[in-house]
């Protein structure tokens, strides 16, 4: 099958399943590009997904953009774009208007206040992921250190996330890369 093929499907079914966005979709673009398409390794899909998230933008987009390159340039990221992109806007629109009609319905709340803690499931299968890969590739005295700054800085001292990645990527380039 065509690699740019592969990339609509692989999109558009991480997309699709993605109930939520960005943070809901990266644990099923993770499967696909990973596991499932060997796209990237698991370490490359956390560097990228922590460069992506420095950048403006949304992340699911960003994603589909460097790995539908990646994988089969221009024509890949046009596929894995429209995969991202066109079911998200078409649902949105359909969706919309069913909530709108029924926005009173205790069934259309409870659909979406039960879909919440599998999304934070998939967050936490994801986190678990990453977290092993990186203990793995550093050890887990810089891995602790790094996610302790981290969270010191991020949710004590109010610093934003992407200035606290690039500091992490100084941290790298300095310190790991020799």
């Amino acid at each position: 099958m065509e690699t740019w093929i592969e990339l609509l499907i692989g999109f558009f079914l991480a997309n699709v399943f993605g109930y939520g966005g960005g943070p809901s979709s990266i644990p099923l673009m993770y499967r696909e590009i990973v596991p499932h398409y060997h796209w990237l390794s698991g370490a490359e899909f956390s560097n990228m997904l922590a460069l992506g998230n420095s950048l403006p933008g949304p992340i699911a987009t960003k994603i589909a953009a460097y790995v539908g390159y990646d994988a089969a340039g221009w024509m890949g990221v046009l596929a894995a774009e429209a995969a991202t992109v066109v079911p998200s806007a078409v649902a949105l629109i359909v969706l919309m208007r069913i909530l709108q009609k029924y926005k009173q319905s205790q069934a259309v709340k409870g659909m979406t206040l039960l879909v919440q803690p599998v999304i934070a499931v998939m967050m936490l299968q994801l986190t678990i992921q990453s977290s092993k890969e990186s203990i793995l590739s550093i050890g887990w005295i810089q891995f602790g250190a790094i996610a302790l700054i981290s969270y010191w800085l991020m949710q004590r001292r109010k610093v934003h996330p992407a200035l606290v990645i690039v500091g992490a990527f100084v941290y790298g380039g300095i310190f790991l890369g020799r």
